[in-house]
């Protein structure tokens, strides 16, 4: 433990040291003391202290490089020293009024009650500074090392004063394997439409940061206990309602378990793609079926059809992740994942022509990679003989997807004519004509690769004279 806790920076010590010449405590605290004991040392430091908010700035005057006030309202300072960043807390309180979305803060004078009014056990330790002293008063490094995830005092109370709490546990399941006692399961399930007062955007980063946990199977460890508990149903209610839906295969017992498996797989295919963390693949494959509840229609026999939940899916995806805030770009390419996710078995049994290679490739666009794993996670049949056929064939698709590559820019795929050469060809002005013939010279040139400007030039004026196009560039009158 000594040899752990001496890894604190040098310039938290000094601090420290000044801290205690003013007569002020300080301490390092939260998950900062966590990673040392997990050998994780990267990060900011996050200390604590007795010292309200303007003695603060007032003993690290001359001493910070640089020092802002964006969180004083809330009791944090924030410095530089050298390359070392800090946020220095008052001792504290927070609560959060009813139907409030922001906490009541009353600062404190003891370290182990400011400890006891944080999120879990594993997060309530503090080391102080700069003695090196381990203050655990609720057993946060007995939990962390028998992965347990309590809260310090009753788990109603601290979900109660902050519902996110409620999300962090579940990250903590994703990322560190905790498993929660059943008291602070109930508590979650019971307090779970009290998230609702939370903003949509600090929902948001917690989402993120849980998908992006590097545990193998963390992610999807995380969302079961967000659907168990009932906490899904009021951020995200389009996942839980996905264990109503049998797949069309009756291949998995519920869509919902179909999902986290498909989860599971695409974060297991990063690596091969030269993908790490990427939430926009991990969005996709958690949100990629939500189309099938709205688009369910009985087959004969007993069998289920979900006829175009792709592009459902696409829509009811966008929406969600625009309520949660996510970034535009974020939301555009998780939508446009779940629209293509189906694309591949829409290509037959593996006889890829020339023409359907250079589509898949020109609507994936800068996703492609991230399609290939998709579409490969999505592939869990049970049957072997089956699901070998499968990687065989998305094999051969990405084999000719290469070798065509080296003949074409199939990259960026564009018609053999740009706009200004129609318009000059046909005597036109800018406008939605120019699109138009454009479009359909793009078309022909994923039809039948590159066509050589002749050939281009012969299509263009066939296709202007069935338009109706002349020498003035004019279409004819209607009627």
């Amino acid at each position: 433990m000594a040899a752990l806790l001496a890894t604190i920076s040098d310039v938290a010590d000094e601090l420290g040291r000044l801290f205690a010449s003013n007569g002020h405590e300080l301490a390092v605290v939260g998950g900062r003391v966590r990673d040392i004991f997990l050998r994780r040392f990267e990060g900011d430091l996050d200390l604590a202290t007795d010292a309200p908010p303007e003695r603060v700035l007032q003993i690290t005057s001359g001493w910070a490089d640089a020092a802002w006030q964006v969180g004083i309202a809330f009791g944090t300072v924030g410095m530089r020293k050298g390359d070392t960043v800090l946020e220095i807390t008052t001792y504290r309180s927070e609560q959060y009024l009813r139907h409030s979305r922001k906490p009541d803060v009353r600062y404190g004078t003891s370290l182990i009650d400011d400890l006891g009014r944080r999120d879990f056990t594993v997060n309530a330790m503090a080391v102080t500074l700069p003695r090196h002293e381990l203050v655990d008063p609720f057993g946060g490094l007995a939990d962390l090392r028998n992965k347990v995830l309590r809260t310090p005092g009753k788990p109603e109370d601290s979900f109660g004063d902050d519902p996110l709490r409620m999300l962090r546990a579940a990250r903590f399941v994703a990322a560190l394997g905790l498993v929660p006692v059943p008291g602070l399961r109930a508590a979650m399930t019971d307090l779970a439409p009290r998230l609702e007062i939370v903003s949509a955007e600090r929902i948001c980063a917690e989402l993120e940061r849980l998908l992006l946990a590097g545990r193998p199977g963390g992610p999807s460890a995380g969302i079961s206990l967000l659907v168990e508990t009932g906490v899904a149903e009021h951020f995200l209610p389009e996942v839980p309602k996905l264990q109503l839906e049998v797949d069309e295969h009756h291949r998995h017992k519920d869509v919902y378990r179909h999902s986290l498996t498909v989860l599971d797989r695409a974060i297991g295919l990063e690596e091969r793609y030269g993908l790490r963390q990427d939430l926009r693949l991990r969005l996709a494959a958690l949100l990629h079926d939500i189309g099938k509840p709205g688009t369910r229609t009985p087959l004969p026999g007993g069998r289920v059809a979900f006829h175009h939940h792709d592009m459902v899916g696409a829509k009811l995806a966008r929406s969600r992740l625009k309520r949660l805030r996510f970034p535009g770009d974020v939301i555009a390419d998780v939508a446009r994942l779940i629209e293509l996710h189906l694309r591949f078995h829409g290509f037959g049994t593996g006889e890829w022509t020339d023409s359907a290679v250079r589509r898949y490739v020109t609507d994936a666009g800068p996703l492609l990679t991230r399609l290939h794993a998709l579409t490969r996670a999505d592939c869990t049949t049970r049957n072997k003989a089956k699901a070998a056929r499968l990687d065989r064939t998305y094999d051969e698709l990405e084999r000719r997807i290469s070798a065509l590559a080296e003949q074409e820019e199939l990259a960026s795929i564009r018609p053999d004519l740009d706009g200004n050469e129609i318009m000059a060809l046909l005597h036109i002005r800018p406008g939605p004509l120019v699109g138009r013939a454009y479009a359909h010279l793009r078309e022909l040139r994923l039809e039948h690769g590159p066509l050589g400007r002749d050939r281009a030039v012969h299509e263009l004026l066939r296709w202007a004279e069935a338009a109706g196009v002349g020498g003035t560039g004019e279409p004819p009158a209607e009627g």
